[in-house]
């Protein structure tokens, strides 16, 4: 197959991209499930931009860089911030519907914001935006969609991409002019997160294989509130219900925090105390239902009201801040291979994500890149044949691996003594090739990575904690 834009991920960031790029040539979009299949989906808080009189970019900046530990690339976040508005106003004309209260976005608040500048839509932001562009994807007669197609890897010579080998019912071969990442998270190699079950880092696997260069895979945030019940993925308690006033109290029924402080604070500070719950019962079932239609029913699927009840959570593995590096335009290091979305590392969320800043990225980033787009001639290369193997692998031992090793805590002496040895063993084991065995594989490489970025950072700074010994 041959095209002129191929897209890896049905995200927010691949399918905005796809948008744009089809004015300028054919877009194929390849999905490793079907096209709503994405973390997107489970953006329950919003996109956070500057979006009222009272607030600026500056402490939108401000905000950002001190949840990230000053950690960030200032030059990436000022762009993002500076671009937010319009990013924003695209998704209203793209068809949107944010709430709104006298004609004018209702804005909410979430930890380490220091005003209310969130837009949402109930508490399924993110399955509306993904709603909207699927919609408009699936119109636009310059985008054929590829569903159930896994990316095996990337097709390359030298320090140029050249497209993707990817698996259907076969092996074949996608030749593109410009190839795009935008396969979004790792939370699959964890034990306990509240990612799709998709996600099993195959773009930053196919990144570091093909030489990309990766930064910053050692920062990986963890929600405080997930529902602390035995489901897999773990259900998210957004963020935005703290914003609206809960509280979280210990075994004493004692609040220990503050509930509106960054992530990785709040996160090390349940996992320090538990058991601990969640109480929003100075809400009334009225309001609770309208603001937060979905979490109120999945709480009362499992028994718990929330206008009433305490609601126990836990940490969970959320986001990566760190992933393939990416200049302010997605480019990576190889000539014609782009990436964005979680998948990319551009510097902005720095040591720890400021809340729902998330889909802003994603947006701004994958706007900016349209600007790149070019046709070009793509030569089509001579690819051994892959065989596709029958084996079938379990990827708990990888889990389990990872979220003892490489978790809310961390000791740098048992990464280096037990976890790399082990997860080396693993990845030499690993024969063969199919989709199933790709995964377990990808999820060993980016595993690897994420414990060596672990050694190689030797003080603690935002997501990162090291346990002192």
């Amino acid at each position: 197959m041959q095209t002129n834009f191929l897209i890896i991920g049905s995200g927010i960031s691949g399918l905005n991209f796809a948008l744009h790029a089809a004015k300028k040539g054919k877009v194929l979009l390849v999905t490793k499930k079907k096209i709503i299949d994405s973390n997107t989906n489970f953006a329950q808080g919003g996109i956070a931009a500057v979006l009222s009189r009272t607030d600026n970019a500056k402490e939108l900046i401000n905000d950002t860089l001190k949840a990230g530990s000053f950690h960030n690339k200032k030059s990436a976040v000022k762009f993002m911030v500076h671009n937010s508005t319009a990013a924003v106003h695209r998704l209203i004309d793209l068809g949107v519907e944010f709430e709104k209260e006298n004609g004018k976005l209702k804005l909410t608040r979430e930890g380490g914001h220091g005003k209310r500048r969130i837009a949402y839509v109930g508490d399924y932001t993110g399955k509306e935006i993904e709603r909207i562009l699927v919609k408009r994807v699936k119109e636009h007669p310059n985008i054929t969609i590829l569903e159930n197609t896994f990316a095996l890897k990337l097709i390359t010579k030298g320090k140029t991409c050249y497209g993707c080998q990817v698996i259907t019912k076969k092996v074949e071969n996608i030749f593109a002019d410009q190839t795009i990442l935008a396969t979004g998270e790792i939370g699959q190699l964890f034990l306990h997160t509240t990612n799709a079950k998709i996600s099993t880092g195959d773009g930053i696997a196919m990144a570091i294989e093909a030489g990309c260069k990766v930064k910053d895979l050692e920062f990986i945030q963890f929600h405080p509130t997930a529902f602390k019940k035995n489901i897999f993925p773990k259900f998210l308690i957004s963020e935005a219900v703290r914003g609206e006033g809960a509280k979280l109290l210990n075994s004493k029924g004692e609040r220990f925090i503050d509930e509106l402080l960054p992530r990785d604070k709040v996160a090390r500070a349940i996992y320090k105390e538990g058991p601990v719950f969640l109480d929003i019962s100075h809400k009334s079932a009225k309001e609770l239902k309208k603001r937060f239609p979905r979490i109120y029913e999945t709480l009362e699927k499992h028994g718990y009201k929330m206008e009433k009840d305490l609601i126990p959570v836990t940490p969970a593995v959320h986001y990566l801040c760190g992933g393939i590096v990416t200049d302010l335009k997605g480019r990576t290091n190889i000539k014609n291979l782009f990436a964005f979305g979680e998948v990319a590392c551009t510097g902005v969320h720095g040591a720890n994500r400021l809340a729902s800043n998330s889909l802003l990225e994603a947006l701004v980033f994958s706007n900016q890149i349209a600007k790149e787009l070019r046709k070009q001639k793509t030569p089509k290369l001579k690819i051994n044949k892959t065989k596709l193997s029958t084996k079938k692998i379990s990827k708990k031992e990888i889990q389990k691996l990872m979220w003892h090793y490489a978790g809310i805590t961390r000791d740098p002496k048992l990464v280096k003594e037990e976890a790399i040895p082990k997860l080396t063993r693993i990845l030499n084991e690993i024969k063969g090739s199919n989709k199933d065995l790709q995964e377990a594989k990808n999820m060993a490489i980016v595993g690897l990575e994420i414990l060596k970025a672990i050694l190689k950072r030797k003080k603690s700074l935002g997501c990162h904690f090291l346990k002192k010994l």
